[in-house]
């Protein structure tokens, strides 16, 4: 048949996430391995009644809560359908056919899928050999064509974070030429600094959140713009009438009226993690704490070899790469000690004792 595609879309190439997961035990994608605890989530089910799901989605109690949780105003905010679709929302409010999008690369790959989709240039800035990243680079890279900056905080999958002095020369450069600035910080909680304060002193600053993280709901998609009431007009602008669903914005809530299990959350991530870089060393492992919740290991024998193995011989998800920068290495999700004794056992039988 013949018929118009829109040429951006038709050209753009997408790997999706591989399907049949449940089946496995996941680390594979930064999320929680074991989830929220099963009495939580039972007591936020209880609430999902036949009148609850017939009701259109209401965002604004769940954001007046999410607004006293980190300090902002109501209107420095907007819910969304994960962080996937406040990507998109963004790219398409601030974003210009023919024009530039800077990021660091690798990172997220949503970033340069939707500026394929969307028909911008994508402008990546690489990582040296060594992991490390010059900030001086990024701010080179942004010209009178940039019309967004996005800078992941902590990168995924790289894991490096940005002082305060290299934000800054990003964002009044980019100021320079009228471009915003995306700070994704998707990993914030398992990094404690921020730079939500720029959302109050520069104009041009645009902060995200999502819930699929430590939070652990990734299934129903619950992700949070964070800017100033300007901004935040525009964005709800482009937005579909009804983003976030109920059961989001409900277990949302819900996780916000419990700050006691936040704190364990994190201190469950951060045990978990603590345990299986010393257990590795211990090994002789090569490891790299990646801020987020997940970390780099470079196995004894090839990286890809292994992660095979550990999915056809122990059904365990690990995350192996074809970037050059990381092709020794797997990245593995953390989550509690218990979690990371499982993932421990099956991979040192894989790689160590038995050679892959």
């Amino acid at each position: 048949m013949n018929y118009h595609v829109n040429e951006h879309i038709r050209n753009t190439y997408r790997v999706f996430p591989a399907q049949g997961r449940y089946e496995y035990l996941r680390y594979d994608m930064n999320e929680n391995p074991e989830g929220l605890p099963k009495e939580f989530v039972d007591s936020v089910l209880r609430e999902i009644t036949p009148e609850f799901l017939a009701v259109y989605p209401e965002p604004d109690r769940f954001l007046n809560k999410y607004a006293e949780y980190i300090g902002v105003s109501y209107e420095n905010l907007m819910a969304t359908n994960g962080s996937d679709m406040a990507i998109r929302y963004l790219l398409e409010t601030f974003g210009e056919v023919g024009k530039e999008v800077v990021t660091v690369a690798p990172s997220f790959e949503m970033y340069w899928v939707n500026c394929s989709i969307l028909g911008y240039v994508h402008v990546p800035v690489p990582y040296n050999e060594d992991l490390t990243i010059d900030a001086s680079r990024i701010v080179s890279a942004i010209t009178e064509n940039t019309r967004v900056v996005v800078l992941l905080n902590p990168n995924n999958p790289i894991g490096n974070v940005y002082t305060e002095e290299e934000l800054q020369k990003v964002v009044d450069r980019a100021k320079e030429v009228e471009a915003v600035v995306i700070i994704d910080e998707a990993y914030h909680y398992f990094y404690p600094n921020t730079f939500l304060e720029h959302v109050k002193k520069d104009e041009n600053v645009i902060v995200l959140r999502t819930f699929s993280k430590l939070f652990s709901l990734a299934a129903v998609r619950l992700g949070v713009i964070i800017s100033n009431p300007e901004i935040i007009h525009y964005v709800k602008n482009s937005k579909l009438t009804f983003d976030a669903n109920s059961v989001a914005l409900l277990f949302g809530e819900r996780i916000l009226d419990h700050p006691d299990l936040i704190e364990e959350l994190i201190r469950t991530e951060d045990e978990g993690k603590a345990w299986i870089l010393s257990e590795l060393e211990k090994y002789g492992y090569e490891c790299r704490d990646c801020r987020g919740n997940f970390i780099f290991i470079k196995p004894k024998h090839d990286a890809h070899k292994v992660a095979e193995r550990l999915e056809k011989e122990k059904k365990i998800l690990v995350h192996p790469y074809g970037n050059p920068l990381l092709k020794d290495v797997i990245r593995v999700s953390v989550g509690s000690e218990r979690a990371m004794r499982i993932f421990f056992d099956a991979f040192i039988e894989i790689d160590q004792e038995t050679g892959a």
